[in-house]
């Protein structure tokens, strides 16, 4: 991926994109996916994943700045043994997935992820013995590492994980922000070495960072200011219809 010939629209949805990234940060998880999906029917699947990296560390970055006092550590360091060997184990299968089957994978990979943000919100009973039970962070953390490594789409299993430990909403941004900055930096000589980042992408990242700050920056001012759950429930819709049409392509 040396360079880029994108239309207007592709560099209005690219934005649009980073901007997503940003909120995601700022406690509007559920845009996260809407990101991976846009990039991914922009460009090559399997490449998109290299491009989205770098921005979702330079909204790390932010995040973890503004919300740092609310985060709870000790969560974080509990899970994150686990999503390391997740992303081994990602890093090993990606380039062993055919590049035609790679956007039908994070399609199938999102719908999956949807259904269970669905059944977090419809029957949250289900899920408290994760966080009731420490031994379920293990496979939970380890199938973050794998989600994110594969598609950067770990933020609902994070998000099912930490609103069963019933967080209040600062501590779970600050929580999820630290947890992500770690994993993102971790992942990086990963996808270098699999040449999904490189000079071209990072070419990418350095036009759509301002997007990715402002969407930070905005998500952190509208996060007490809108409803949440409607807003929550409009992406659920959006990212579901763009994971069947990765699938059906």
């Amino acid at each position: 991926m040396s360079s880029f010939d994108f239309s207007p629209l592709q560099w209005s949805l690219i934005m649009l994109a980073a901007v997503c990234i940003g909120l995601s940060k700022a406690g509007f998880g559920g845009v996260a996916m809407l990101s991976i999906l846009i990039m991914a029917q922009i460009m090559p699947a399997r490449e998109s994943t290299g491009v989205i990296l770098p921005m979702l560390i330079l909204a790390d970055i932010f995040a973890v700045r503004v919300f740092h006092a609310h985060a709870r550590l000790a969560l974080v360091l509990r899970m994150l043994p686990p999503a390391l060997a997740g992303i081994i184990c990602g890093w090993w299968l990606m380039p062993r997935i055919p590049a035609e089957s790679f956007a039908r994978l994070i399609g199938w990979l999102s719908i999956i992820l949807i259904a269970l943000v669905l059944i977090q919100k419809q029957a949250p009973h289900l899920l408290k013995v994760a966080a009731e039970k420490r031994r379920f962070a293990w496979p939970l953390g380890w199938l973050a590492g794998v989600t994110t490594m594969l598609a950067n789409a770990a933020g609902p299993v994070m998000t099912i994980y930490l609103l069963a430990c019933k967080l209040p909403k600062l501590a779970f941004v600050g929580t999820a922000a630290w947890f992500f900055f770690a994993v993102n930096l971790a992942k990086v000589p990963f996808s270098w070495g699999l040449g999904l980042i490189n000079p071209g992408s990072l070419w990418l990242n350095l036009m759509a960072a301002p997007a990715v700050i402002l969407g930070v920056f905005c998500g952190r001012w509208l996060l007490g200011k809108i409803n949440q759950t409607m807003f929550e429930w409009l992406l659920i819709i959006f990212s579901l219809l763009g994971a069947i049409r990765l699938v059906l392509l």
